[in-house]
């Protein structure tokens, strides 16, 4: 930027985007100067350096305020865990349930996890078909990432939101619909001919 530039001659682009030709760094800087502004080269591996005259204190704010804004519009995913147990009863897994049903929903990953205390450890089976039956109900409403899995007394599963198609507001899309024939009404099969029958008084006679 300004003095630090060390190439013999630069093209030189000024503040509101116009070409101001090629010239020596010292003279692009001096035209800079003359309007309070700094030369900041932008290309550097252009033959010859790309410059341009810019506030580059004004230019360090705008990108700082865009990576602030791209932050702030970006979503932060957090997994959320959900805990079960091997003898929950039915109200209180379809509550858990559609806790995850909303996690996922709100595009946060979710934690299943299935703690086994004392004998439960015996009934290993039991557990995992608690976390297999959430799976199967989550359906298309997630991704499984880990299958059930066990760490140490604890099994547990890993779910993520499922992708969205793009512009598809993530529903799939429809088939497509066969165009009906000019004039609005569906195209029907031809009939097949009748024969005619023979005028009265006529009669075939075999040859």
């Amino acid at each position: 930027m300004n003095e630090r530039i060390r190439a013999r001659e630069v093209r030189v682009i000024g503040p509101e985007g116009e070409q101001l030709g090629i010239m020596t760094p010292q003279d692009a800087t001096k035209k800079a100067r003359e309007q309070n502004l700094d030369l900041v080269e932008i290309s550097a591996t252009a033959v010859p350096p790309v410059c341009r005259i810019m506030d580059f204190g004004k230019y360090l704010y705008e990108q700082e305020k865009k990576e602030r804004a791209a932050k702030k519009n970006q979503k932060q995913i957090v997994l959320k865990e959900v805990k079960f147990s091997v003898n929950v009863d039915e109200h209180d897994y379809v509550t858990k349930r559609n806790h995850v049903f909303r996690f996922l929903a709100e595009g946060d990953k979710v934690k299943a996890s299935l703690r086994f205390r004392g004998r439960e450890m015996a009934h290993q089976n039991l557990g995992r078909k608690v976390l297999e039956r959430l799976v199967n109900e989550v359906g298309d409403k997630g991704i499984v990432e880990f299958r059930p899995r066990m760490e140490g007394n604890t099994v547990h599963v890993i779910l993520a939101p499922p992708k969205q198609v793009p512009g598809g507001g993530g529903k799939k899309a429809d088939k497509p619909q066969q165009a009906a024939p000019a004039g609005g009404s569906a195209a029907k099969k031809p009939e097949k001919p009748q024969p005619q029958a023979a005028p009265a008084g006529e009669s075939h006679t075999g040859s």
